[in-house]
């Protein structure tokens, strides 16, 4: 970010954003990912590129860009994505000249992170994680084999499954910290904290031991555990913790009349 002068009359020339990571897409888009905290990613597509993403994520887009919404796999899909809780359409984003640019935005502080996935390489995610990816990528649920990892792991019965070949551009709550764990190397994780993994990492919930601790730890009945081999992603603030200390300020500023407005239904109706 470089410094600037406001003079009156003068024309007005704002900072230039932070730019993160800036690099091309396995299908030749130039991207950007611009900002610190509450990031976006800017892409130049070429004529004839698509790309994709679930309604609600544009934040802008140039003249030159066609926009499509649809079920996204048909019926099929539309029947996943209700089960899992997400937006029912899919949007497409089709150049119709070189470098038209379109911009997808974070929706909570944290990062946006790019994956360039080979050919049936697979990445498993939290539901919120998808941002935008190339139409040569699939987006898959990935419903849980044990019934106690789907009921009692954070993210409900289903998380997000994406396979190459293309790029796709995910959502981190926070900061993030990677784990390389070894074959049968095991992590004990707070559910909320588990952001992203590798298909090859086994992931599983088991209840917190001894009496005190469920009842006086404060960190809720159960861990997430990762069992490797392969590489993990954490985030360091989930949403649902953020809400949670927000919804107790709210009760203790109600009581002391202290007229907390937020409208809490909007804030974390994410």
């Amino acid at each position: 970010m470089t410094d600037y002068v406001s003079q009156p009359g003068q024309r007005l020339d704002v900072p230039d954003p932070t730019v993160a990571v800036r690099g091309q897409t396995m299908g030749g888009a130039e991207f950007e990912i611009i900002g610190t905290l509450l990031q976006a990613v800017r892409l130049r597509l070429r004529a004839g590129q698509t790309i994709f993403t679930e309604t609600g994520s544009l934040a802008w887009m140039q003249d030159g860009i066609e926009m499509n919404t649809n079920l996204g796999g048909g019926l099929g899909g539309l029947l996943k994505r209700a089960v899992s809780g997400e937006s029912l359409f899919i949007v497409d984003f089709t150049a119709r000249r070189d470098g038209a640019e379109v911009t997808f935005a974070n929706d909570f502080p944290g990062k946006i992170l790019v994956l360039h996935l080979a050919p049936g390489q697979q990445i498993i995610a939290q539901r919120t994680a998808f941002l935008v990816g190339e139409k040569t990528l699939s987006l898959d649920i990935f419903f849980q084999r044990r019934l106690g990892a789907g009921l009692f792991g954070g993210e409900g019965l289903v998380l997000q499954k994406f396979t190459g070949p293309g790029t796709v551009f995910v959502t981190i709550d926070g900061e993030v910290v990677e784990y390389t764990l070894q074959p049968g190397e095991r992590l004990k994780v707070d559910t909320g904290h588990v952001a992203m993994f590798e298909s090859t990492v086994a992931f599983d919930v088991e209840l917190v031991k001894g009496f005190k601790n469920i009842l006086f730890g404060g960190e809720g009945l159960f861990f997430a555990t990762l069992t490797g081999p392969g590489r993990i992603w954490l985030q360091t603030m989930p949403m649902s913790k953020l809400a949670g200390s927000i919804l107790r300020y709210a009760g203790r500023a109600e009581d002391k009349n202290q007229g907390f407005n937020v409208d809490l239904g909007n804030l974390i109706g994410r």
